[in-house]
């Protein structure tokens, strides 16, 4: 990130992605010659929810090892460099995009500045900030700026340290996301991506950059907590039953979904919100035409077509896996694939990428 400490890519050595979640750790390396992307390794572990804390990492040393023990003796096939990209919770980061005059790289600098002090509830010394520009014309710019919290990006670089890796990226997981998405042949009409995780639904609006973006309370485990305490049974038996019956037809239909509406009357209602704010800002020439799901909370049954009566726009569930190969590899299960769907985008990332 600019204005920081964080080192950037420089020529075009690999580089591999690394994803932390609040109790667990993907890590992938994908090959890419000639628009042919192929996965040469990858893995998954987990660790004790305690040792992060709200996107800190509190316990550097507790993950360390499990992630030694994912290097050493879990993955699958190799990674081959310790140049590493590395994902931030959406939730933990301020992003917004602004229009601004066309100014030198000195004066966007500033506007930027001023305009995250302006919009987030954070002293600006707390904070590490970063922009993109993502259009220009004549008379403008389009800058996207993201700020993230100064302790949640050093503690991953400490665990970078003991690992012995060298952090080259550090980025939002809807960056990620909407990376892994540009490989969609659809990937050219606006679109709504959803990338529910364990916790929370990462929401962004895509058109050839994340333009705007929103997260909710809303990812797998908070669905399965839902079923269990409006159903009445254990954990196993609630993420059983999302799996297998989900918002789809069945004899426990009506019971799932009054568990489950309340929370994606949430996520409709920040997709609205994004929505409008998408049309007030960009007009009507490229209207939002689908709604895309990503990340293992999007694998429940019924749940693209519920939201596509509910928010009257067609939603489905991308498959990335159809445009990167793990040819040579043992792929994970289909259940186990969504999971991987932020470190794959954060595998992609250009080694001349500084954002």
């Amino acid at each position: 990130m600019k204005n920081s400490k964080i080192p950037f890519f420089f020529g075009d050595k690999p580089i591999f992605g690394l994803d932390i979640g609040p109790s667990s750790l993907k890590v992938m390396q994908i090959e890419q010659i000639n628009n042919q992307k192929k996965i040469i390794g990858y893995g998954f572990t987990s660790f004790d929810r305690s040792v992060i804390n709200d996107g800190v990492v509190v316990d550097a040393e507790k993950i360390a090892e499990a992630a030694a023990k994912l290097f050493k003796t879990e993955l699958i096939g190799d990674i081959t460099t310790r140049r590493v990209a590395i994902a931030i919770p959406a939730y933990r980061t301020f992003t917004r995009s602004i229009s601004l005059p066309n100014l030198k790289s000195k004066e966007i600098n500033e506007a930027v500045r001023l305009e995250a002090e302006q919009y987030v509830n954070v002293p600006m010394d707390q904070l590490y900030l970063d922009y993109e520009i993502i259009r220009q014309t004549s008379d403008e710019i389009d800058v996207f700026i993201v700020a993230v919290p100064k302790d949640i990006v050093d503690s991953y670089l400490r665990l970078a340290e003991i690992l012995g890796l060298e952090t080259v990226l550090i980025e939002p997981t809807l960056s990620s996301s909407g990376r892994l998405f540009s490989l969609d042949p659809q990937s050219d009409i606006a679109t709504v991506i959803i990338d529910f995780g364990s916790r929370s639904a990462d929401i962004s609006i895509f058109d050839k950059h994340v333009l705007v973006t929103g997260t909710v309370q809303a990812g797998g485990e908070i669905f399965t907590n839902a079923i269990k305490e409006k159903l009445n049974v254990t954990l196993a038996e609630a993420g059983l039953i999302k799996t297998k019956y989900g918002l789809q037809l069945s004899k426990k239909q009506s019971e799932i979904k009054a568990a489950l509406e309340p929370i994606l009357a949430e996520v409709i209602k920040e997709i609205n919100r994004m929505n409008r704010y998408y049309e007030e800002r960009y007009g009507n020439s490229r209207p939002i035409g689908q709604i895309i799901t990503l990340g293992g909370g999007a694998n429940m049954p019924g749940l693209s077509d519920y939201l596509t009566n509910s928010i009257r726009l067609p939603v489905r569930h991308t498959d990335p896996w159809h445009f990167i190969s793990f040819k040579g590899l043992q792929p994970p299960s289909d259940a186990d694939k969504p999971m991987y769907a932020t470190v794959a985008g954060l595998a992609l990332a250009n080694p001349k990428e500084t954002f």
